[in-house]
């Protein structure tokens, strides 16, 4: 298989406008995030999609491949979908572009994971281990069964006992593979399905689309950037390393 991984970037968001292009210990966001996917696979084969001059000229300036979309995608897999109309190969990994500290190792688990089940979509997942994120809706949590099939995902505290106590439970990580047929299964809807639309998690408009999806268990180090103060939180992680 020949994969590419494509980094979703928009510059308009309700919680932190222009997140592609924070700085994070002196570089911008979006440059970190190619560095660490292009560990995972390589420079060549790693591409940022996005509708924004803004982004494109940052990341042309930082020598990184892009692909302009269109500006009214749905989701990040949307544009995944329309930069790979232009991008050759046959496996699409979408890795946000929010995620500063992921761990190249996690998304070569997911590429290695889709190689091994040819036309099988993967995502990723890692143990959940305060019970906040179990609680919080800003965190999709995940049911698999034994052998890693995708039966559903909420933001609801999923599963959870009869008195709604939390017992464990998996989180997704936001790192997708997808055999080219697949995405534009995804793409073709032309619209969030039903469930998808009331959860806003993308993944499962795949299921509501009778398609199966593969979660791999994956280390779930990294820190999102969801919000401004966010940031801060990155960067003590880079201090810590240096």
């Amino acid at each position: 298989m020949r994969p590419a991984i494509v980094i979703p970037a928009r510059y308009a968001s309700s919680r932190f406008e222009g997140k592609p292009l924070a700085m994070i210990a002196g570089r911008p966001m979006i440059a970190r995030v190619f560095e660490r996917c292009a560990a995972a696979l390589s420079p060549e084969r790693t591409f940022v999609a996005t509708d924004d001059e803004r982004i494109a000229a940052c990341c042309r300036a930082e020598g990184i491949r892009v692909v302009m979309t269109a500006s009214d995608c749905l989701t990040g897999t949307d544009r995944v979908h329309q930069a790979s109309l232009q991008i050759p190969g046959d496996l699409f990994v979408n890795v946000q572009g929010d995620e500063p500290l992921i761990e190249p190792g996690d998304v070569r688990a997911v590429i290695e994971a889709a190689e091994r089940e040819p036309g099988t979509v993967v995502n990723a997942m890692c143990a959940i281990t305060e019970e906040a994120d179990f609680r919080s809706p800003n965190v999709p949590k995940v049911a698999a069964a034994p052998d890693g099939r995708l039966l559903y995902m909420s933001r609801a505290p999923i599963p959870t006992d009869k008195r709604h106590r939390f017992r464990g439970a998996m989180k997704q990580v936001c790192i997708y593979a997808f055999p080219r047929a697949a995405l534009e299964l995804f793409a073709r809807a032309g619209r969030k399905t039903p469930i998808e639309e009331i959860e806003d998690i993308e993944i499962l408009r795949l299921l509501e689309l009778g398609h199966e999806v593969r979660m791999v268990p994956v280390s779930g180090a990294s820190i999102a950037v969801d919000v401004p103060a966010d940031v801060a939180r990155v960067e003590a992680v880079l201090h810590a390393r240096a």
